[in-house]
């Protein structure tokens, strides 16, 4: 058995098991040790009834004096039970585990270990854990593995399946030259690995830590940089220069560019007929005016004889981007040449859209994934711009490229990463920033407030709708989770219909939905008929709908403050005041300072710095940025430091062995062909 054994080469790990491990991403058992834990349960000394604190998993001891109390509530049999020490109640409560009210004896002290919550005073605990005193002695101290999980895969499941692969592999040898190791203080690799499952103390686990996001971004910085010198010198065989329709669709828009949209749209005139190929990134917060300059270039790239494509994430924003681009070509009439092509489509509308591409009738093609299908021919491809690149691969947008003659690639992103990390993690991109927003835009008016502020919330919906305006409700889940007090989009809907006055419309979205029955309630979001939608953060990257004015995130405390800043980007589109309430469900100090920061600022810039320096690098086990670049462990603000030593001993080498042709680079060059070959595919950036 090696790491590209499948999963089944494991003991107990049949065909039902691994299609369960499949559905999170683990095929091979290369892939399963590089699933990490998303966080680790530790077991500390049992506390005091006094010094419990809020949203933390913590161990109380206490003497169980009255048998559990059991009832039932809707589908669920609930049993709890009233601990008290020094006049502080700690209330318990277990669901559909009926049989607790015969073990549990009156009498015997026991272990109950939980997550604390507080509300209006009042301590409790939902499904804690039970031990006796004898058993939690065992535990005390240790760190258990958490891992992310899916419908029928339990933690025990991949625990043991990793502590066997482990256990059953040779070791790796160490890939990494011993004076980088050296220089930064790095572990072992394969004592990392091991750790990094199955630590024996934090101080250890740190330290394996350290080393796998490093080598992470390491990796991944060298990739990128092999793939810039690929790149950055080749030859400009579309020139591109705007021409009359540019000038007369700038001088038709009901608004001036702004002087950070100018100087942008200088930047990218100058690539497009330079003498190599532009490979740029733009930079700007949400609704600072990043499509305009985009269609800019596609229309420039029309009027010098080529095609523009442009990739959206998903098929709601796709056909809305062509539709905007239609009408804004109206007056020129050229709103023909404009091709949609997404994997909804029925064969017959798709054949007829590869002809048309392929014939160069159709000369901007907006579109999804779709557009990089192998039966896409493109007649004359000079231009690619990609929306919201960190949705896709590197290799996809390499694909997308691969369809020219080496089209020039332009990357937009709405993601506040400050410039210094930009730059290491957009490494093959060159750097274009858009700090200015449009004159004409209000600032969003923002509030963040506890659950006993719903029902004020609730009257000022109601308010904004009888204006004619519509509303975002963010909640965390799909579905109800008795085990976890938090909103979920079916239940709140339902709830919502009650709250809310009679004849608003309200509906739910969610990532689980069919993708024509999500396209369809955001299509009639768009279109006014939906006033109120209830969803998770798959309208992240949304459609936009100027009408919106009121953004509410439930449970905001579990949501990072980038992902926050991104869901409230989609209100304040339109001429109306917008607002933004973040309800928290913790009385947390910390997490109150955290989401203030939110609301002392609409700049994503600042917020993603300030949040840094609130969080720090050291923060393990906190809620993750955003899915900016999904690394498996890493997190470019909370790893920014790990991220920026990799980026210089990365440039260290490359002037030292940029081939690493050297004997003392071996490994490490077979770790990044590696890399190139399976890890780059996988990164979203």
């Amino acid at each position: 058995m090696n790491t590209a054994s499948p999963i089944t080469a494991l003991k107990g790990v049949g065909e039902k098991t691994a299609a369960l491990f499949h559905r999170v991403g683990v095929d091979t058992v290369g892939e399963l040790l590089s699933y990490y834990p998303r966080t680790y349960d530790v077991y500390e000394k049992p506390k005091n009834f006094a010094d419990l604190e809020p949203d933390r998993v913590q161990a109380v001891t206490a003497m169980l004096h009255r048998t559990p109390e059991g009832k039932k509530a809707g589908r669920y049999h609930i049993t709890t039970a009233v601990l008290t020490e020094n006049g502080i109640r700690l209330s318990l409560s277990w669901f559909n585990m009926p049989y607790l009210r015969n073990s549990l004896l009156p009498g015997r002290t026991y272990i109950f270990r939980g997550r604390v919550q507080k509300k209006k005073e009042r301590l409790s605990m939902d499904q804690p854990e039970i031990y006796t005193p004898e058993d939690y002695e065992k535990l005390l101290g240790t760190m258990q593995p958490v891992y992310g999980l899916t419908g029928g895969l339990s933690n025990k499941t991949v625990t043991k399946a990793v502590r066997q692969a482990l256990d059953e592999l040779a070791l790796d040898p160490e890939y990494l030259p011993e004076h980088i190791r050296n220089e930064q203080q790095l572990a072992e690799y394969n004592f990392a690995l091991r750790t990094i499952h199955f630590p024996v103390k934090r101080e250890d686990l740190l330290l394996a830590r350290k080393r796998l996001v490093f080598d992470e971004f390491f990796l991944f910085i060298l990739a990128l940089r092999q793939m810039k010198e690929q790149t950055e010198d080749t030859v400009n065989a579309c020139v591109i220069r705007p021409g009359a329709a540019v000038e007369t669709l700038l001088s038709s828009l009901p608004y001036e560019l702004t002087g950070a949209q100018k100087r942008v749209w200088q930047e990218i005139q100058s690539d497009l007929a330079g003498e190599t190929v532009m490979n740029r990134l733009v930079q700007g917060d949400v609704g600072s005016g990043k499509t305009v300059l985009a269609l800019l270039a596609l229309l420039s790239a029309v009027e010098s004889g080529f095609q523009g494509a442009m990739m959206a994430p998903t098929e709601v924003l796709a056909r809305q981007h062509a539709e905007s681009i239609r009408e804004l070509l109206l007056g020129l009439s050229m709103e023909d040449c404009v091709e949609l092509l997404t994997g909804s489509m029925t064969a017959k509308e798709k054949r007829e859209a590869y002809a048309r591409i392929e014939s160069g009738e159709a000369r901007i093609i907006v579109g999804t994934h779709a557009l990089i299908q192998e039966k896409v021919q493109y007649a004359r491809l000079g231009l690619v711009v990609t929306d919201e690149q960190h949705r896709f691969g590197v290799r996809q947008r390499e694909t997308l490229a691969g369809k020219g003659l080496h089209p020039h690639v332009l990357v937009m992103s709405a993601t506040p990463i400050p410039r210094t990390l930009a730059i290491i993690i957009y490494g093959d991109l060159d750097i274009s920033v858009i700090d200015e927003l449009p004159a004409n835009r209000l600032p969003i008016k923002n509030c963040v407030v506890d659950e006993s502020y719903r029902p004020k919330a609730y009257r000022f919906i109601e308010r904004e709708v009888a204006a004619g305006r519509q509303v975002y409700i963010i909640c965390p889940m799909v579905e109800e989770n008795p085990e976890i007090e938090i909103e979920n989009v079916v239940d709140y809907t339902e709830k919502l219909r009650k709250e809310l006055a009679a004849g608003i419309t309200i509906e739910y979205l969610h990532g689980k939905m069919k993708a024509a029955e999500k396209n369809d309630i955001m299509e009639r979001f768009a279109a006014g008929e939906i006033q109120v939608l209830v969803s998770t953060t798959v309208i992240e990257v949304g459609v936009n709908v100027p009408n919106a004015t009121v953004m509410m995130v439930e449970n905001a405390e579990r949501f990072g403050l980038a992902q926050l800043h991104q869901l409230r980007g989609r209100v304040g589109r339109g001429s109306h005041q917008s607002y933004c309430i973040f309800v928290s469900g913790s009385d947390s100090k910390e997490t109150r300072k955290r989401l203030e920061i939110l609301n002392r600022s609409n700049d994503g810039f600042y917020i993603a710095s300030e949040d840094l320096k609130l969080r720090g690098p050291g923060d393990l086990f906190g809620v993750r940025q955003s899915g900016i670049l999904e690394f498996r462990i890493g997190d470019i603000f909370t790893d920014a430091l790990i991220l920026q030593a990799a980026s210089e001993e990365a440039a260290k080498l490359e002037k030292q062995d940029p081939d690493l042709s050297l004997a003392e680079h071996r490994g490490l060059r077979e770790k990044l062909s590696e890399y190139r070959r399976a890890g780059l595919e996988r990164m979203s950036l």
